[in-house]
């Protein structure tokens, strides 16, 4: 380093004995007095320098060498718990498939039929609920797939929950009712003057009026969810014949999957979530969280736990949680789908990730103690939501994908003393993510893809997190997820969403993330890290495309 401080000591010398050349004249005294207090003033300079370097050594070994080595073995450990989870959920999966665990062999399931005598009067009355908010390009594709579902006119009764604040909208959602009505449809809209609680407040509300009283089971379709027609045929069945079943849930397949890399992307995540999580979690304790949406309850079991709240922004997985704190059992059906669509603007999914991370995570800290003093339940039941439902697969899972892969193993160049092992930068994540492309065997060739993009998102799901467990100002935030419906189809696009310019579709937070670890690569490169800059090469990448708006639609 003195080396490198030379040329500037020499310019420093040289601008001076100009100066005093000029300002006192020539002299040899003067000369050499100045050259004596130049020599002096270098040695000061190498000195401080000296003195610079060794803090700079001292605080490296004691303070940020422990820190950094303190904070790598936390990441080890949280794989190994994320990784033994993933693990363990696939070997439930595995044996329930080949002891043939479905759910009607779990539970009693007998189609319902009409009474000779009674006719339709011995099938359950039910309640379909359509929440929305001003879904101008979807709404029309629910109400019509839920006017179509196969279950007696006379026992059934939809309510569209409409919240919309947009005028064109609400008459557009006045005329589609008025239409189906005109088919003898028992339809009808449900509005309020204000957004109090949101979508789980508009359905609370919506179930205090007095023809719900007549209803036993309410089923939740979102509004660009199309269920198939046998839908209530197929799941009320196991509500009807199980008084201790609360829930059934359907998984989601998505129409809209192939339309850009990103609803790829997406499809891989919530096939894993539904095909993994959610069948492990029936298969072992009869307990998931309501996806929100696709779902039958029985109204009895929701009043019990005290209907819906709106406390956090995730109201489904709250209502789950209680009621199965009540000690009711879930039934989760893969073999039933219901077609939805998945946002396919970055911006869209973005705020989605926040909601789907800041919620659970809040709700994790506001009913951790209420799940441990519960008891309904047994103890092994009351670890798995507090451990395996809440903290691995709510908490960890994201910390551990953005701080130790994006921020821990990026800053490894800067620290060669430390080791970080093979098996946990290669061997475990890779595992991990076999793991999830099984879920979705047509995009295996995607995973490389997939692992980068899952990265970024991590980033945001952090920061949701850290929000929820901290309450901090986003924690109640609701942006409703926008969905584009036939615009995507039919190629209009262009008249749904304007184009933004330039520099409004750079994302700074992903633009930074990126600058980091692509410096963190080429100081990799310079000093000899002969693998690890590959993988950050490419990270780098993944967050500069979206940072500067290059995904989605």
């Amino acid at each position: 380093m003195s080396l490198f401080l030379k040329p500037f000591l020499f310019l420093y010398d040289s601008t001076l004995s100009l100066l005093l050349l000029l300002f006192n004249g020539w002299s040899l005294e003067d000369s050499a007095a100045a050259h004596e207090r130049l020599e002096a003033d270098n040695n000061a300079a190498e000195s401080e320098w000296m003195q610079i370097q060794y803090l700079w050594r001292k605080t490296r070994s004691l303070v940020l060498l422990p820190v950094f080595k303190g904070l790598v073995i936390m990441c080890l450990v949280l794989s190994i718990i994320v990784f033994f989870e993933s693990f363990y959920m696939n070997i439930v999966i595995l044996f329930g498939k080949l002891l043939r665990r479905k759910p009607e062999k779990l539970y009693k399931w007998e189609a319902m039929q009409e009474d000779v005598e009674a006719g339709s009067e011995n099938y359950p009355k039910v309640l379909v609920q359509i929440p929305m908010y001003n879904e101008k390009e979807v709404f029309q594709i629910s109400i019509a797939a839920v006017c179509s579902l196969l279950w007696p006119a006379s026992r059934l009764v939809i309510q569209v929950v409409d919240d919309s604040t947009d005028p064109v909208v609400r008459e557009g959602v006045d005329i589609e009712i008025a239409k189906w009505q005109s088919q003898g449809i028992n339809i009808r809209c449900e509005r309020r003057d204000n957004r109090n609680g949101y979508k789980a407040g508009a359905m609370k509300e919506a179930l205090t009026h007095n023809y719900v009283k007549q209803c036993d089971f309410v089923a939740v379709f979102d509004a660009d969810f199309q269920p198939d027609p046998d839908y209530l045929a197929r799941t009320i069945p196991f509500l009807v014949h199980n008084p201790d079943v609360a829930l059934v849930q359907a998984r989601w397949i998505f129409v809209n999957a192939n339309k850009c890399l990103m609803t790829r992307m997406q499809e891989m995540s919530l096939n894993y979530h539904f095909k993994v999580e959610q069948e492990s979690g029936f298969t072992r304790h009869a307990f998931f969280g309501f996806n929100g949406t696709a779902g039958v309850w029985r109204i009895s079991a929701m009043d019990a736990a005290e209907g819906w709240k709106s406390r956090t922004t995730v109201e489904d997985m709250d209502l789950a949680v209680r009621v199965g704190l009540h000690g009711w059992k879930f039934v989760y059906l893969n073999d039933l789908t219901v077609r939805n669509e998945l946002p396919s603007k970055f911006k869209a999914y973005r705020f989605q990730q926040h909601r789907w991370s800041c919620g659970p995570a809040n709700l994790f800290r506001k009913m951790t103690m209420e799940i441990i003093y519960n008891k309904r339940v047994s103890i092994w039941k009351k670890f798995y939501v507090i451990y395996s439902f809440f903290f691995v697969r709510k908490v960890a899972v994201h910390f551990l994908t953005f701080f130790f892969y994006c921020i821990i193993v990026p800053t490894s160049v800067f620290f060669p003393e430390i080791h970080i092992p093979l098996w946990s930068t290669i061997y475990v994540p890779s595992m991990i993510s076999i793991f999830h492309t099984m879920a979705t065997p047509r995009s295996f060739y995607l995973v490389i893809i997939w692992i980068l993009f899952e990265n970024v998102m991590a980033m945001h799901r952090t920061k949701g997190t850290w929000i929820g467990l901290l309450e901090g100002g986003r924690v109640n935030e609701w942006v409703v997820t926008e969905k584009l419906g036939d615009a995507l189809k039919n190629k209009l696009l262009s008249k749904v969403v304007q184009k933004k310019s330039y520099y409004e579709r750079v994302n700074s937070k992903e633009v930074m993330v990126g600058i980091y670890i692509l410096g963190c690569a080429l100081y990799g490169v310079i000093n000899g890290h002969t693998w690890l800059h590959f993988y950050l090469f490419l990270q780098a990448t993944a967050f500069f495309v979206s940072g500067f708006g290059y995904i989605g639609t």
